[in-house]
Parts: structure tokens; sequence; C-alpha cells
């Protein structure tokens, strides 16, 4: 016996749905569901086998997908046969996608996927699935742990730096605690850039509709504004900020501002929803490399070494810079000494110093830009050096000024600056 849910919302293919399976010997209708959210509700009974979804059903997205499987429903889709079906199916996940037209395989692609679905994803050619990410971008991310280290004042700054250089630039804030992305660039946007994603992403359409989610700054940079409350995570299913990333950098480099907390939330294995912290997870997860920020002073080193630890579970192998804000003279310890404790915690590809330059900082936030924007100041240079050494630019145009990028000394080597 195959038992069926079926979400329809209404669709003119449901009663010819109901018949075909009502005909079929050994299958039955168990529940028509209102939406997605009581079809998820409902099969975590245990009690259904498949489930009949319409594919532009709100809701039905991965996470929606992935519940279902974890509770052994197969997932049928219903649209019409088109290139843009296929490639939604694909990215959703479903088992299969019946021609909303052409009910007569929807039987048995519920009953088994070896049966000869009348669509099935797995055995799309490559030309029906989504392209692949122009892999000339670079995702980097901007990570740090509690306390304010200067996330977004470096995730700004090097989005800037990279603009200026002529490169197509977009800053993501992705920060699930209240980012202030929008706040440090003047940015008033009264539609969240982030929650527009995850629309579009829901309806399949976030490729086609990239240009409206960001607020153009300058010809190069474009900003993803981040949530405007923080409560409204929940708005943000798994999987929006990784595919948000990815369809960002086939646009070029992408710079992305997180929130501090890498816990997982355990309640994200029983509800559809995510964890409040998948907005970072997802970010570093995609990230091709990730610049931590901490603090000069003993507690921000303190939480940098406890932050790279449990960095390192999450992006063991990756690229990983450390940048180390606000450093001055009167701490009484020098750049080596901080290189030599941060190495002992993890394998960087580089520790790099930010200078304690409050008066550029005040400057670029009363001036609603960011700080390499606001003039040229100590901080702007150092900002400016670290992007070069994150996208490194074309050798006769290196820039060799600003910050410090310094390397622990081997056998052989110098001092690099």
């Amino acid at each position: 016996m195959v038992v069926v849910l079926v979400v329809a919302a209404g669709a003119a293919w449901e009663s010819p749905v109901l018949e075909r399976i009502g005909a079929r010997s050994g299958m039955v209708v168990l529940k028509r569901c209102v939406d997605v959210d009581e079809l998820l509700a409902t099969s975590s009974a245990g009690q259904a086998d498949a489930a009949v979804v319409a594919l532009d059903a709100p809701g039905l997205d991965p996470p929606a997908v992935e519940v279902l499987h974890r509770h052994q429903v197969r997932v049928v889709a219903v649209a019409p046969d088109t290139e843009e079906s296929r490639s939604r199916a694909a990215r959703i996940g479903v088992d299969a996608l019946v021609d909303r037209n052409e009910l007569d395989g929807l039987p048995d692609a519920l009953e088994d996927e070896n049966d000869g679905p009348a669509f099935d994803l797995a055995v799309l050619d490559d030309a029906d699935l989504p392209p692949d990410p122009d892999d000339s971008g670079h995702v980097i991310a901007v990570w740090g742990p509690g306390g304010a280290p200067g996330r977004t004042t470096v995730a700004a700054g090097v989005a800037s730096a990279l603009a200026r250089r002529g490169l197509r630039t977009t800053l993501v804030d992705a920060d699930p605690y209240g980012g202030s992305v929008a706040q440090h660039l003047g940015v008033l946007d009264e539609v969240s850039g982030l929650l527009s994603a995850a629309r579009l992403t829901g309806e399949g359409a976030l490729e086609a509709r990239f240009g409206s989610i960001g607020r153009a700054l300058g010809g190069r940079l474009t900003v993803v504004t981040g949530l405007p409350r923080a409560d409204r995570w929940l708005e943000v299913r798994a999987g929006v900020v990784e595919h948000l990333l990815e369809v960002a950098r086939a646009h070029g480099y992408v710079v992305a501002d997180t929130g501090f907390s890498l816990e997982d939330d355990p309640a994200g294995d029983l509800v559809a929803r995510p964890g409040r912290n998948q907005l970072t997870l997802g970010t570093l997860e995609v990230a091709d490399e990730v610049l931590v920020v901490g603090t000069a002073d003993p507690v921000g080193l303190s939480r940098l070494a406890r932050g790279l630890v449990d960095l390192r579970e999450h992006r063991a192998g990756a690229p990983v810079r450390v940048v180390v804000n606000r450093m001055r003279p009167n701490l009484g310890w020098s750049e080596r000494e901080i290189v030599g404790m941060v190495e002992g915690f993890a394998r960087l590809a580089g520790v790099h110093f930010l200078p304690d330059d409050r008066d550029a900082v005040d400057r670029a936030l009363t001036s609603g830009t960011s700080v390499p924007d606001a003039g040229d100041t100590p901080l702007a240079r150092a900002l400016t050096a670290l992007a070069d050494a994150v996208v490194p630019p074309p050798a006769p145009h290196r820039r060799r000024h600003g910050g410090r990028l310094l390397r622990r000394r081997t056998a052989g080597t110098g001092r690099r600056r």
C-alpha cells in the first residue's frame, strides 16, 4: 500500500490526480494538505509514503524536501514541463517532476523511483540543470567572535577597496543578530535585500532577478542589506544564504558579513526551519576564504584564540586569515608576539594588523561610507592592503603601502611585510 499526501492549493490538476491515485490498486490518499507546513507536520507521523506537491507551492524548498525525505516520504512535484521547472525541481531536490498536462504517469512516479516516473530528475541531461556559477568570483566571509571586534568595519572596508580597484563586488549582510551594513554605509532601504533574496529563492527566481535585491553604491559595489530586525531570521530558510552567495559569485567578488555564533540549533532537526546561526554557518560553508577579526586587547585575543579553535571544526583546510583590529603600541606586546600566539591555534594564510584609528572610523560612520572611501588614513591604507592580500592586484599595479602581513620566521626566510 502506498499512502499519499497531496498539496495542490486548488490547482486545476488536483481532481485528475486524485482520480488517478484512486484508480490505482494499492494506492490511497491519506490527506489533502492545505499547504507545505501542514504537509511537513503530517509527514512527521510516519504514515505517508509519498507526496504530490505543486512545484510552485509556497515553502517548497530544499529544507522542506529534506524534512520529507527524513520521514521516508517520496516527493513528486507537478508543474509545466519547462526548462525553468526542471531547473527549480533539480535545485529543490524533489524525486520526480510530472507534467501537469500528462498525469497518466504520476502513479508510477509515486510508487518507486525505479518504476519509470514521468520525469525523473536522475536522468536529466546536464543542459537541463542550472548552470554552475562563474568560477571567476570569490566569496570572502568576514567572521569573528563575540564582543564587537569590528567585523562590519572590515567587511565594508574590504568590499569598498575591491570596488575601488574596478572589481565588481557584492557586499552581503548575513548577520542573524542584527546586521548593520546598511547603517554603516548610509543605505536607507525599506526592503531588506536578504529577505528579498529569501522570497526569490523560494520562487526559484533569484538568478533572474538578482539585480533587484541590491543597492548600487558607485559603479562597482552592490550592497545586499540584512535583516531589518533580528527576530526576522526565521524568514530565511536553510539554503537561502548559500544560494544567494553562489548567485552573487557569478557576478564577481563577494564579501559577506556574518554573525559571531557557530553553535548548531538542535531544534532545526525537529522542524522545517533552520537554526538561527545557519546564516553564519551557511556563509562559512560557501566561502572561499575566511577573515577572522579579533581585537588586540587581552579579552579580544582570548576570544580570538577560542574562536579559531571553534572555526576549525567548520572550515577545516580552508584558507583563513586573522585580522587583528585596533592594534596600538601601549598594549605591551608586539605584532610578532601576537602572530606567534594565534598561529598556535590554527593554520593561517596570514595575520594582518589594523591600527586603532578611531577618528577614521568615526568619520566613515558619520558620513555613511566605508573607511577607504572616507579619506586617506592609516586604517584606510591598512584595509586596502588587506584587500590586496586577499585578492592580489596585477603585479605591475600592486600597492606597496599600508598594513603589514606577518608570518612566522622559518629557516632560510626572513620577515614578510
